[in-house]
């Protein structure tokens, strides 16, 4: 039986190909803002576009990274322990960041519900920021998708 982070992965490969999109359009946005300054003729609302983007891009890419190992670990500790011991220092490690991050996908989703009920948008452009805050959250919420099914295959091979 596959493993059920294997089975997230057409979604995390799904949102980590809209990052690297928005990675791209980064990119692409800075160097027509840098050529077109030359001309004087800057792109309106480029900060706000880049800050959009940015923030796609990191939470868009929160599940792939999670699913290859990515993150930063200081586990020099944790090393030292019996595999088994690493397997449960991981599911309860995995466990508080789902609590975190749940919490951070639910407060996305209430604060761009709030966003959109109040017609916010940003301020040189006039484009709504909502879809970003959800955006966001949906980058959350897989992320907990993926911790909660490597704390469950962690205890399957315990």
């Amino acid at each position: 039986m596959p493993s059920l982070t294997r089975r997230l992965g057409w979604l995390t490969r799904s949102l980590n190909a809209l990052s690297a999109v928005a990675v791209l359009a980064m990119m692409v946005l800075t160097c027509a803002d840098i050529v077109l300054r030359l001309m004087r003729r800057p792109i309106t609302g480029t900060y706000e576009l880049m800050g959009f983007l940015a923030a796609l891009f990191v939470s868009f890419a929160l599940a792939q990274t999670s699913v290859d190992k990515g993150h930063i670990a200081v586990d020099f500790l944790v090393m030292r322990l019996s595999r088994r011991s690493q397997r449960i220092v991981d599911a309860v490690n995995d466990a508080v960041c789902i609590v975190l991050f749940a919490l951070v996908s639910r407060q996305c989703v209430v604060y761009g519900a709030e966003l959109r009920a109040s017609g916010e948008v940003s301020m040189t452009l006039q484009l709504p920021v909502y879809p970003v805050v959800y955006g966001i959250g949906v980058g959350c919420a897989v992320l907990c998708l993926v911790l909660a099914a490597r704390v469950v295959d962690n205890f399957n091979s315990l």
